[in-house]
């Protein structure tokens, strides 16, 4: 009986099948194609610049790790009211216990960049700078110079990008100096 129907419209069964079967892609198709997209585009990422996401992983224990010596220089001046003498900076916060151990140095591998240079430690891989002026009370930074473009870029030659934390500005980020930064109020790059 159904049969009789659709063939006196012209059509059986089959043939309606058929019609609906053209009309557009399977969400199983669609599905496939996205993940197919999906990977490549991840490859993609992946292959134009491996050395920038080193880099900038690089970059963030840089960060975390200038503040936490920056930390420990305040502790350290609450403590003791002055700052650390250049020679011995990190000896003299570990064996204060303002810092359990010194952390480790971040080898600088991508974009050419030196380490910075003034009172430099850990001396196995130079990373982390400090300077201080207890006399003219603006108090003491640590800082490290930045190696990923992403931190690069936010500043023109002959500037260089610095991670630095200020024990006068309480806080730390990105500053751009034509030369390892001062003790003082400083300019964050946003």
């Amino acid at each position: 009986m159904l049969k009789r129907r659709n063939s006196e419209i012209g059509f059986t069964l089959t043939d309606s099948n058929k019609l609906n079967r053209n009309k557009g892609f399977t969400l199983i198709e669609l599905l496939i194609v996205i993940a197919i997209l999906g990977i490549l585009a991840v490859v993609v990422l992946v292959i134009m610049n491996p050395g920038e996401r080193q880099a900038q992983a690089r970059d963030t224990g840089r960060i975390s790790s200038v503040t936490q010596i920056g930390r420990s220089l305040q502790a350290y001046y609450s403590t003791k009211t002055s700052y650390p003498d250049v020679a011995n900076w990190a000896n003299d916060l570990v064996v204060s216990s303002e810092l359990t151990t010194f952390p480790s140095g971040i080898a600088y591998s991508y974009n050419s960049v030196t380490p910075c240079s003034t009172y430099v430690q850990p001396a196995a891989a130079p990373t982390y700078c400090y300077n201080e002026d207890q006399d003219s009370s603006n108090g003491a930074v640590i800082f490290s110079k930045a190696e990923s473009t992403t931190y690069r870029s936010k500043c023109t030659a002959p500037d260089e990008a610095y991670f630095v934390f200020s024990t006068i500005d309480a806080h730390g980020g990105i500053i751009c100096s034509n030369g390892d930064p001062a003790p003082g109020t400083l300019t964050y790059q946003p």
